[in-house]
């Protein structure tokens, strides 16, 4: 096992552990390590490889609960703006890429820290809108979850139909740019073969993770992670 791989794994677990206790910040962090271990097309294709397998195991359980005609139309135009990002990605400079992930880490941190909150009416086309930014974010770093994060926890819904919405759009969307990049060969087989080899070390740590966020202190632990994300970004653009 590389060293490269190790490190992997540690950031991982740190993942894993935030994804568990509070449900945010995993993909941005393990994005702003990855990049500068593995490259940003297979970063892209490990984190979204692993993400819809942990997805496929939490939609049955509330697939009753989303709002279709509001999630299907945001992750179908998201969908459209892919191919997009996937040609950004696979022609932008890697060095470029890098610091741009950590950017955008850093700007998505600043938003948790400041509690900011979408306070508008939410008409289909303010719904498209953020669903095609998500898309295209996702393709370009593997994290297009915060817009659609911060857009539907503005809502007045309930947080068990909020959280089902966010599941539904996310796994649709990562349905989407994993057969993307399957058509245009940016998966290759040494991307799953590090996606399979790390899953397991970030469906065990979001275990803990889940298990902990029963017993702790859940402001203490969002500052926690909103601090690593913070570092996480500083990294990334300071490499």
């Amino acid at each position: 096992m590389s060293t490269e791989l190790l490190i992997a794994m540690a950031v991982i677990s740190l993942a894993g552990l935030m994804r568990g206790f509070t449900g945010a910040g995993s993909s941005m962090l393990m994005a702003c390590f990855f990049v500068h271990i593995f490259g940003p097309v297979e970063t892209v294709g490990i984190i979204v490889l692993m993400e819809l397998a942990i997805s496929a195991q939490i939609m049955p359980s509330v697939w009753d609960k989303i709002e279709w005609p509001v999630v299907a139309p945001m992750g179908a135009v998201a969908t459209l703006l892919m191919p997009i990002g996937s040609w950004i990605l696979v022609s932008a400079n890697p060095a470029i890429l890098a610091q741009a992930t950590g950017f955008l880490v850093l700007i998505f941190a600043f938003i948790l820290m400041m509690g900011y909150q979408y306070q508008g009416p939410k008409p289909l086309g303010v719904s498209l809108g953020v669903g095609a930014f998500s898309g295209f974010l996702m393709a370009v770093t593997s994290f297009g979850g915060p817009p659609v994060i911060i857009y539907f926890l503005s809502s007045t819904d309930t947080s068990a139909t909020n959280r089902a919405n966010i599941i539904g759009y996310l796994t649709l969307t990562l349905i989407s740019i994993v057969t993307i990049m399957l058509v245009s060969g940016n998966i290759q087989w040494e991307t799953a073969k590090t996606a399979a080899i790390l899953l397991p070390v970030y469906i065990v740590t979001t275990w803990i993770g889940s298990r902990l966020f029963q017993k702790s202190n859940e402001q203490l632990y969002r500052r926690i992670t909103i601090a690593i994300l913070f570092c996480a970004g500083l990294y990334g653009v300071l490499q």
